[in-house]
């Protein structure tokens, strides 16, 4: 199990606004702020968003070595449309649309979303 994960991020109030929004709808709880970070809490795992002075300029490339995605249990088929669709005013913009939502193949249902700073997630129907 992981403990925690630390995303850094170019711009915190874009992420906040987006990934931090996302957590919070998915049942993540803010632990706690700093001028340079926020952490959020589920259970005994935590997602932190930071951005400071060690963070190197430019955006988030998931197709380089690193962090390709994340992927979040969402709820039921519906759960995950409802979601995605409010995802939509978020920031996210929906990725592999011509699969969409059997983009990971036939039997996984699932919505794979993108935000402006180029994090991908993906929402995964149980």
């Amino acid at each position: 199990m992981l403990h925690h994960l630390e995303l850094w991020v170019a711009d915190l109030g874009a992420s906040r606004s987006s990934l931090g929004w996302l957590l919070l709808q998915l049942g993540f709880e803010i632990e706690s702020t700093w001028p340079s970070g926020i952490s959020y809490r589920h259970g005994e795992f935590y997602i932190v968003l930071e951005s400071g002075s060690d963070v190197l300029k430019g955006q988030h490339e998931r197709c380089r070595p690193g962090l390709n995605h994340l992927a979040f249990q969402a709820g039921s088929e519906q759960d995950v449309d409802r979601l995605t669709k409010r995802a939509l005013a978020h920031g996210f913009e929906l990725m592999f649309t011509q699969e969409h939502p059997h983009a990971g193949g036939p039997q996984h249902y699932a919505a794979y979303l993108e935000d402006a700073s180029g994090f991908e997630v993906e929402l995964v129907a149980r």
